[in-house]
């Protein structure tokens, strides 16, 4: 069993060397293809912007206050998006290693 697992270490180690195995991709990182960044920053900004106006929206129904509410949410709805889109292709930040 001792040689199976030195084969198997041997193995994992000379593929990685030779670039086989691809490292998983974790969340949070940019689609490969440009309609796929497109896509992903579309929906970043149309997200944050309905859930703004939504917000807004009702908000000014419940206290009676049009269109002002509407109008802030509006607002802060589309900075959200644009923040979004920026942390989406800005470079992470790593903490260094101590």
């Amino acid at each position: 069993m001792n040689e199976r697992n030195g084969f198997e270490d041997r193995l994992r180690q000379a593929r990685a060397r030779e670039g086989l195995d691809k490292p998983p991709r974790g969340q949070g990182q940019l689609p490969q293809s440009p309609w796929g960044i497109g896509v992903r920053a579309g929906v970043e900004v149309f997200s944050a912007l309905v859930v703004g106006i939504g917000l807004g929206f009702l908000l000014d129904r419940w206290l009676g206050t049009w269109p002002w509410l509407f109008l802030v949410f509006f607002v802060m709805g589309s900075a959200a998006g644009v923040m979004n889109v920026y942390r989406l292709f800005s470079p992470r930040k790593r903490p260094r290693a101590q």
